[in-house]
């Protein structure tokens, strides 16, 4: 029997969808502000899953060079039909709703069209999209009718539908109400599957939040009417003890051994109410049944983390970063200089900060609960260091400048700074995420995160700072803690990236 190991992938993976393709799997998730965008990840045994590639890697493909934060790369569907893999998307306060296509997963994918309404003259006004085909050869996209801009901006429609004229993206008709769910808020992340001649119609509500959940329904046809099923939710945490919350947002697949699995995304909440999600929205995994009556029920999610990892990245003009890097709202090639001091990798500070919307920052996913990242700086000839991010707004860094070390919190327009004399040249920093030492009282946060620094070879701790101040739950993000290192101005290099943690 297959492991199902939960996480499915660490750290920020949400709005996860799954498709096979013969004895492959290949899984999609969102990537909000971050570039190269919508990682693409491949199993061949349902339990280990590897990056392959990613759909887009320049801001002009999903036109999000300007996009605000919480917009940008929302909720991929992934299918193959015809030996072609299709992905639709919408990008949310940018380019609008898109088809990309590839023969490879791994890539090239094509540049995206814009699916556009019947009109011709707009992108389709909506979220989540899904694509299906019938046996007839119509191409249906489904979709969750949140209204992003406009003067009806953020009203919500329900799941809507219209038939698709693929050869030149523009939708066939009006769009159509389907089956909205139960009556929680929020109906999204709609999915459109023909199952032994019937066609049932999965989709999320209650909002991405503890109210999370997966609701299903059932037709003669892909337009409905559509009928409720007796057991919704399939699956939801809400008012449970799980250590594992906000289960919704999910995709069917076929596994190996013909066994049925739920891909979702979750969220792994600590604190003695289990208030606060460091991570942010990661992807799990659960077994579904089919019964008698023609109706599937899904498993509650069970946490089995995987073991812990040590990552250590050795940066080379030989060697091209790999692809877990990210940048914000530009490509990593624009700001990974790995030539001007061979095996260090150096930023270019412009003059922005980690406050901006465009700041020179690479970063790879925060991982695990339990987390410690050491990295070398030499910032002789600027300004720069290493940092926790969620936003512009909700950061934590290291920062190296000249003779003085600064260890500084974000946190929603409030600003705390530590200083300390920096030693002469190259540096090591440290920024861990540990356990909050309970003392035998009542838990409060997620973790504390501890700024540090090697000088004179003795570790000095330069500050603490509450764990729960990045959390989804505090910063309101769709996306999750980026670690990663910034440069503010001149040439900031940094040598020996070493990222290790476990779930314990």
């Amino acid at each position: 029997m297959t492991t199902l190991y939960n996480p499915v992938l660490n750290g920020f993976h949400p709005d996860p969808s799954v498709v096979r393709v013969g004895d492959e799997w290949f899984l999609a998730t969102s990537s909000f502000e971050y570039l190269p965008g919508i990682p693409i990840h491949r199993s061949r045994d349902f339990e280990n899953w590897e990056l392959i590639g990613h759909v887009g890697a320049t801001p002009e493909v999903f036109g999000i060079a300007d996009v605000p934060t919480a917009g940008g790369v929302w909720a991929p569907t992934i299918r193959h039909h015809d030996g072609v893999f299709h992905l639709v998307i919408t990008v949310a306060m940018g380019r609008g709703m898109l088809h990309f296509t590839a023969t490879d997963a791994a890539g090239p994918w094509s540049a995206g069209d814009l699916i556009l309404s019947a009109n011709g003259s707009e992108s389709i006004n909506g979220i989540d999209p899904d694509i299906a085909w019938d046996s007839d050869g119509n191409v249906y996209i489904t979709y969750s009718g949140l209204i992003l801009s406009g003067p009806e901006l953020g009203t919500h429609l329900g799941i809507l539908q219209v038939k698709v004229d693929l050869e030149n993206h523009v939708a066939l008709e009006e769009p159509r109400s389907l089956w909205s769910g139960t009556g929680g808020q929020f109906p999204e992340a709609p999915h459109l599957y023909e199952v032994g001649g019937t066609w049932y119609l999965m989709i999320a509500e209650g909002g991405t939040e503890r109210g999370h959940g997966i609701s299903i329904a059932r037709s003669a046809s892909p337009e409905g009417p559509f009928e409720t099923a007796p057991q919704n939710p399939l699956v939801s945490a809400r008012s449970t003890i799980r250590p594992v919350q906000n289960t919704g947002h999910g995709d069917l697949v076929i596994g190996p051994d013909d066994e049925w699995f739920c891909i979702m995304l979750g969220v792994r909440p600590r604190s003695g109410t289990r208030a606060f999600s460091s991570l942010g929205r990661e992807t799990f995994v659960s077994r579904v049944q089919w019964h008698g009556n023609g109706w599937p029920t899904i498993n509650p999610v069970l946490l089995k983390a995987r073991p812990g990892t040590r990552v250590e990245v050795a940066f080379s003009p030989e060697r091209e970063l790999d692809g877990e890097w990210l940048a914000i709202r530009r490509p990593t090639a624009a700001i990974a200089d790995l030539s001007a001091r061979p095996g260090w990798l150096t930023l270019h500070g412009d003059g922005s900060t980690l406050d901006d919307v465009h700041p020179v920052f690479l970063g790879r996913r925060q991982e695990h609960l339990t987390n410690r990242v050491s990295v070398t700086v030499d910032a002789a000839r600027g300004t720069g260091g290493l940092a926790v991010r969620y936003d512009e707004r909700f950061h934590v860094e290291i920062e190296v400048a000249a003779d003085l070390l600064t260890a500084r919190a974000v946190i929603g327009g409030l600003r705390q700074e530590w200083t300390h004399p920096a030693p002469t040249g190259p540096v090591d920093l440290h920024l861990d995420s540990l356990k909050p030492d309970s003392d035998g009282g009542f838990v409060q946060t997620s973790d504390i995160i501890h700024l540090a620094a090697t000088i004179d070879g003795r570790r000095v701790e330069l500050a603490q700072v509450d764990g729960r101040f990045l959390s989804s739950e505090t910063t309101e993000s769709f996306t999750g803690r980026v670690l990663g290192l910034y440069a503010v101005s001149g040439d900031v290099s940094f040598q020996s990236w070493i990222a290790e943690g476990d779930d314990e």
